[in-house]
């Protein structure tokens, strides 16, 4: 199958990714529960990963590093450390499901929040501080919009926030792929998904956080240390680590991070490549409408004007063996922005280990599906 689902998780994975978590499969461990070597051996490759999340997103130090099971276990634990009754908030129409549905039970404690519209389909500096008033104490911005690969000015946005409201970013598509850096632009909360733009495996997630937040836990638990005391530890990173970590799935992250760092620029370079070979060749074809720019996440969202979106992408699927992403992608309010929350989009997404080829076929395919109207 020619795998074009990229967005929602990486479907190939580096080799040196592979053969680590194949490795750690074979013999492991408890990091960080047990004193033996190889306990500890794989306690220095979590504080190994730890220190590779911190110093590639230019973050507050190694401890405010810590591992969830997916970005939104991440989103939960900086909107509920961030938000109580009477505060308000103010997203963006690009948000996910994992930042508006934990806001939605939030609206059911007192809190409240207003979503930011987008302009010539992005979101705007002006757009935000519009919207915030004397109540607001978190502004959530995602890092890439996962339905149409648009990147909100982040920096501009961080830097223009009042010093008393918090700045969380949803990096679940951006993180990877567009440059990211905590300090230049204010962030306090920078939430991730590993399996997609970081090269790791499903069940990988970080949160980092700035030295202005203090983030409560979410879920208690064993955490190896204080185990005489029947709190959680008032630590971090312990005291949001209940559990034991995922080892397989942190150690996919670090050797993903190792593969990014040094081939940064040729991926980001090759996905957006990609892009603009499948939008340009979209507008080729009769009846198809592009919604995505040329950009680094690798995204194409499209329809065909008398072609549903979920029969495209069945036909590409059962036809052609393509595998796509088509419906509304979690993200209704982008959708409602775009007016396609009745209809739809058909999303393709590229990774490094896609080809020009790949696209060229997928061309191939959906000038065969629209002859068919």
């Amino acid at each position: 199958m020619i795998y074009l689902d990229n967005a929602a998780t990486g479907g190939r994975k580096p080799s040196g990714v592979i053969s680590a978590v194949r490795s750690c499969i074979m013999l492991n461990a408890n990091p960080g529960r047990s004193g033996h070597k190889l306990s500890l051996a794989k306690a220095k490759q979590v504080l190994a990963c730890r220190y590779a999340l911190n110093d590639f997103f230019d973050g507050f130090g190694f401890e405010r590093t810590v591992f969830t099971k997916n970005c939104t276990e991440a989103l939960n634990i900086a909107l509920f450390s961030s938000l109580k009754s009477g505060d308000h908030a103010v997203v963006t129409s690009m948000e996910h499901n994992s930042v508006l549905r934990p806001l939605e039970h939030l609206v059911k404690r007192g809190v409240s929040y207003d979503i930011c519209p987008l302009e010539q389909g992005n979101v705007t500096v002006s757009g935000i501080l519009k919207r915030i008033n004397e109540k607001t104490k978190a502004v959530v911005v995602t890092s890439a919009s996962n339905v149409t690969g648009a990147i909100p000015p982040i920096e501009q946005i961080g830097n223009a926030l009042p010093k008393g409201v918090v700045f969380i970013v949803d990096g679940a598509q951006g993180g990877g792929h567009v440059d990211i850096s905590m300090q230049k632009s204010k962030i306090d909360y920078l939430a991730l998904a590993g399996h997609k733009g970081l090269f790791a495996l499903q069940g990988s997630g970080a949160l980092l956080f700035s030295d202005r937040v203090s983030p409560s836990p979410i879920l208690y638990g064993g955490t190896g240390t204080t185990s005489n005391e029947l709190s959680m530890p008032d630590f971090y990173p312990d005291c949001l680590e209940a559990g034991t970590l995922a080892y397989p799935s942190v150690l996919s992250l670090l050797e993903g991070l190792r593969f990014l760092t040094v081939r940064k620029e040729e991926i980001s370079q090759k996905t957006e490549k990609l892009t603009s070979l499948l939008i340009d060749g979209l507008q080729k074809i009769d009846g198809y409408t592009v919604y995505s720019k040329p950009n680094p996440c690798g995204i194409v969202a499209f329809s065909h004007r008398k072609i549903p979106s979920e029969d495209v992408a069945f036909l590409l699927s059962e036809e052609y063996s393509i595998a796509v992403r088509a419906g509304l992608h979690c993200a209704p309010k982008m959708h409602e922005a775009l007016g396609t929350l009745e209809s739809g989009l058909v999303r393709a997404s590229f990774s490094y280990f896609n080809s020009p080829d790949e696209v060229k076929f997928l061309l191939r395919a959906l000038e065969k599906i629209a002859k068919r109207i």
